[in-house]
């Protein structure tokens, strides 16, 4: 399945922040916060120190979205959209073609994140794809996997986990070499 830029933009985004709040924290001061909203293209309004606290509460939320159900997930899609007064229109700026807003630019970023995530995740349940959702494979990791790859194969939540997990196999290689 392929999803429309702004939908797996929005996804990648919110999962990104959702697993921010993972040890380490990533998003603890305000430059992080301005980094963030860099990184991932955000347009409007830019950041303010209110948002730092706002974007960091919302955390759980998205987490809690992304490990849902489908049928759990709806009521939470639909919660989101309501409590934002969320009012989706098609859109176009930058170098950025058509596609959808559901709240306008100048509302705070955490509100414009929740409404992203919840627009997106409007695409994955209607296609039935939830199952590109998942758990880090790391033992000791909580983190949410978002995986578009056409085998399906993702299978950590970040770089670090990633790597983490080349670290480990290698070592056990190492240790079964040494017997």
């Amino acid at each position: 399945m392929v999803f429309a830029h702004d939908t797996t933009m929005a996804l990648e985004t919110a999962v990104w922040l959702a697993n921010s709040e993972l040890e380490p924290d990533t998003l603890t001061t305000f430059d992080e916060l301005v980094a963030f909203y860099d990184e991932w293209g955000y347009t409007g309004a830019r950041p303010t120190a209110r948002d730092l606290r706002e974007v960091r509460a919302i955390r759980t939320q998205l987490r809690g979205l992304f490990k849902a159900s489908r049928d759990g997930a709806v009521p939470l899609v639909n919660a989101i959209l309501a409590e934002q007064q969320a009012l989706p229109q098609v859109v176009k700026h930058g170098d950025i073609d058509w596609h959808i807003h559901a709240t306008t630019d100048d509302r705070p970023l955490a509100e414009r994140i929740l409404v992203e995530a919840a627009m997106g995740m409007i695409d994955v349940i209607r296609a039935d794809e939830m199952s590109r959702f998942d758990h880090c494979e790391m033992d000791d990791c909580e983190g949410v996997v978002f995986d578009l790859s056409r085998n399906r194969s993702r299978k950590y939540c970040s770089p670090t986990c990633t790597n983490r997990a080349a670290v480990q196999a290698y070592r056990a290689r190492q240790a079964e070499d040494d017997d």
